[in-house]
């Protein structure tokens, strides 16, 4: 706008010249000259200035754009910290209602003989069994429990299984069901191991059998026991890369209140036959260990 009015007063200001010379006599051949550069040296200015605004409308229009982008990233961004606070907000309500869950859960107490028994078998074999009141559960180790790649119960356990059968067959814990879990690691079966277990939860299904039938050749009534097993999907602790993780490796034998609160007695001699409790081990013979498990 300011430039056209420039334009607009330099052209004026000619015609006035010019006027002014006819009105007053002919100009000289000089003094049209002069006129005449001037004319051309404001034209060349204009003509700059008019491409140096050219020029600035460019980057003002480019801004502007730049704004309006900016401005829609801002709304974007805006209404996406919108929904992860409603997700935090649904987040923290569901920890809540699971926090309140686990409060009004209860684990089974056992009895104070019970637990003291459960105690003392811990502490006589460290390493091999830990226990854990608050659950009325114990924890073998599946690597002192079992040979790699095997469900045959080791000697040295047999012999911790032997003293929890006692404990079992007591009259203070005769009203307890017991359930045998297996778990292993992430590590994938080995080619050896997997023409008896084809996957980590047969393994561990197979280990709690295991164990379910040396506690029922020690004379624990079948009928309290069930066994089960959850493979690599329960791990204590998050895998290692390989998945070879030894705390994962495990048997867990929970003590919980009969479902009819009835009082088992022993079952000497008990073959539990259609219990489900196999040897697959003792099938194959000791050969063919997977080092891997």
């Amino acid at each position: 706008m300011r430039i056209a009015l420039t334009q607009g007063w330099i052209a004026r200001s000619i015609g006035i010249c010019l006027v002014a010379a006819a009105l007053g006599g002919c100009v000289s051949q000089q003094e049209y000259d002069r006129l005449v550069e001037t004319n051309r040296s404001l034209s060349a200015s204009t003509a700059d200035l008019q491409a140096r605004l050219d020029e600035c409308q460019g980057v003002v229009g480019s801004l502007r754009g730049e704004s309006g982008s900016a401005g829609n990233m801002i709304v974007t961004l805006q209404q996406t910290n919108e929904d992860l606070r409603r997700q935090l907000a649904d987040a923290r309500a569901q920890m809540d209602e699971i926090e309140n869950a686990m409060g009004n859960m209860s684990f089974t107490r056992l009895d104070p003989t019970t637990d003291s028994a459960l105690r003392a078998l811990a502490n006589r074999y460290p390493g091999l069994i830990s226990y854990d009141a608050d659950r009325g559960m114990l924890r073998f180790s599946s690597d002192l429990t079992f040979d790699s790649g095997s469900a045959q119960v080791k000697s040295n356990a047999a012999e911790s299984l032997r003293a929890l059968s006692q404990v079992l067959r007591s009259n203070d814990a005769s009203s307890y069901d017991i359930r045998i879990v297996g778990h292993t690691d992430a590590q994938r079966i080995g080619s050896a191991t997997a023409q008896r277990f084809p996957t980590n939860m047969h393994l561990s299904v197979a280990r709690a059998i295991a164990v379910r039938r040396a506690l029922v050749d020690m004379n624990v009534n079948a009928s309290r026991m069930e066994a089960a097993g959850w493979g690599e999907h329960r791990p204590m602790v998050a895998n290692g890369a390989n998945g070879n993780t030894p705390q994962n490796r495990r048997v867990e034998i929970y003590l919980v209140q009969g479902s009819s609160g009835a009082s088992y007695g022993a079952n000497p001699g008990s073959s539990d036959t259609g219990s489900g409790s196999i040897d697959i081990d003792s099938r194959r013979g000791s050969g063919g260990v997977d080092p891997i498990k």
